[in-house]
């Protein structure tokens, strides 16, 4: 099966991203998302089309022709009490506690998702899709979705995820199915 992941188009300038940010695409977003149809909109054909359920992802995936399938498993690490905060207002908040977050994968000071568990949810929904060895997906979620989904299927340890980037309307595909996964370039 083959798994392409696209990222939601922008809804904020990166300064002003919010930890569990839920706002439709901003106008930026807007015109980066109308010049990536010809090359996004041939996913539509897949055999499954899903979205997280942020307006962004949601407003993406509709102009791409999607009509995407919400799936909650998709959405953003529950970041408990710091949703709606900046990470600059979280560390000018919290310090010690944005410090744990960042180098115990297990810790949820936030009183939110562990980054260990949200890997562990994304990789559940990739090794639950219904469908057969050539079977096509497009899912159009979050950077720190697409994030995690690499760490999965790469087995890579947590704290790779802080090294790893993934910008607006950038595609990702996995090859494979339950518990294997390859990553696909190009």
């Amino acid at each position: 099966m083959l798994v392409t992941l696209i990222a939601a188009a922008r809804t904020s300038p990166l300064l002003d991203t919010r930890f569990g940010d839920d706002r439709p695409l901003d106008a930026a977003g807007w015109q980066a998302l109308e010049r990536a149809v010809p090359a996004l909109a041939p996913l539509a054909a897949a055999d499954l089309r899903y979205c997280s359920p942020t307006a962004g992802s949601r407003q993406t995936g509709e102009v791409l022709g999607y009509a995407p399938l919400a799936q909650p498993a998709l959405r953003e690490c529950d970041m408990g009490r710091w949703s709606g905060l900046t990470l600059a207002e979280v560390t000018a908040r919290e310090p010690a506690a944005v410090d744990v977050w960042l180098n115990d994968p297990r810790a949820a000071p936030h009183g939110g998702e562990a980054l260990l568990s949200f890997i562990a949810r994304v990789g559940g929904w990739l090794d639950t899709r219904p469908l057969a060895d050539d079977g096509r997906i497009v899912a159009v979620t979050e950077p720190s979705v697409i994030r995690a989904a690499m760490l999965y299927a790469l087995k890579a340890p947590p704290h790779a995820y802080w090294r790893t980037e993934i910008y607006p309307l950038s595609v990702v595909s996995l090859h494979g199915a339950r518990g294997q996964w390859y990553l696909r370039l190009g």
